[in-house]
C-alpha cells in the first residue's frame, strides 16, 4: 500500500470517507465513461447496480441506455450530486458490503473507480448474494495516460511523489465468481484549465491534505498548465479504461 509520505501511513478509510468534501468538483470534474467499456461490463443485463456510484458518472451511462438501474452509495454529498443530476433514478444509500438490496434482484453488478475501497472478504459476498444466477461483477477503472507528458508532470505534482492510484487486484474477487473476462480501451476527455484543476481537488490524496498544502498543490499545477498548455481553452486529458468481469458461478 502506499503511503503519503515516510513517516506518515496511509489511512485508507480518511481516504475513502474524503470524496464528501468535493462531491461538487467530482461532478464538474471526472470523466465518464466510453460505450464499448460500458456495453462490456453490463452485457444483455436489464437491471443493473451500480455499487459506489458516487455522483453517477458511471450511473448516466446505464440510464442513457434505458436499463433498470438502481445506484448505490455510501457517501450522502455524492448521492445528493448523482439525485440532482438523475432524478429518475432509484439511488440510496449503502456500500458494497451492505447494499440494502433484495436477494437476486439484479442481473449485473458494476462498480466503477471504487473496488479498491471495499473490502473484498465481505462485498463478494454481498455482490454474490444480490445476483441472479448467472449474473456478473464488472470492475472499471479510468487511468490516466501519463506518458503524455504534461499529464505527467501534474501528476507528479498532485501524488507528491507517491503512487497513490489504487487500481485494486482483480484477485480480490474469487468464488463464487468465475475466471475474469478483460476489456481494455481509450478515450479522451474534453474539458480546460479549470476542470484539470477541479480533477486535482477531487482525488482523495489532495482532498486528506491540510489547506496550506492543498492550495500549494493546486498553485503547481496551474504553474505547470500555464508552461504547458499556454493558449487555455480545450484541454484533451488521455485516458486507458480497464474493464474486468466476472460471471457468477
Amino acid at each position: 500500500m502506499a503511503t503519503t509520505g515516510p513517516s506518515e501511513p496511509y489511512d485508507l478509510d480518511a481516504h475513502a470517507r474524503s470524496f464528501g468534501a468535493a462531491a461538487d468538483a467530482y461532478a464538474r470534474a471526472r470523466p465518464g465513461y466510453p460505450d464499448d467499456a460500458v456495453d462490456f461490463l453490463v452485457g444483455p443485463a436489464h437491471r443493473v447496480l451500480d455499487l459506489g456510484a458516487g455522483t453517477g458518472k458511471f450511473t448516466a451511462s446505464l440510464a442513457a441506455r434505458g436499463l433498470d438501474v438502481v445506484a448505490v452509495e455510501p457517501s450522502t454529498r455524492m448521492l445528493a450530486q448523482l439525485r440532482a443530476a438523475l432524478p429518475g433514478v432509484e439511488a440510496h444509500e449503502g456500500s458494497a458490503e451492505a447494499t440494502g438490496l433484495p436477494d437476486a434482484s439484479v442481473d449485473a453488478v458494476v462498480v466503477a473507480q471504487a473496488w479498491h475501497w471495499v473490502d473484498p472478504a465481505r462485498a463478494v459476498p454481498e455482490v454474490a448474494r444480490v445476483l441472479r444466477p448467472g449474473g456478473t461483477l464488472g470492475l472499471v477503472w479510468n487511468v490516466r495516460d501519463e506518458s503524455v507528458p504534461w499529464v505527467s508532470r501534474v501528476w507528479e505534482i498532485a501524488q507528491q511523489g507517491s503512487e497513490h492510484e489504487m487500481r485494486a487486484s482483480v484477485d480480490t474477487v474469487g468464488d463464487p465468481f468465475g475466471a475474469p473476462e478483460h476489456v481494455r480501451t481509450s478515450f479522451e476527455h474534453t474539458t480546460d484549465r479549470a476542470g484539470i484543476l477541479d480533477l486535482v481537488a477531487s482525488r482523495s490524496y489532495v482532498i486528506v491534505l491540510p489547506p496550506d498544502e492543498r492550495a500549494a498543490v493546486l498553485d503547481g499545477i496551474a504553474r505547470v498548465l500555464d508552461e504547458e498548455l499556454p493558449d487555455g481553452g480545450a484541454i484533451r486529458v488521455p485516458y486507458v479504461t480497464h474493464c474486468s468481469r466476472f460471471t457468477l458461478s
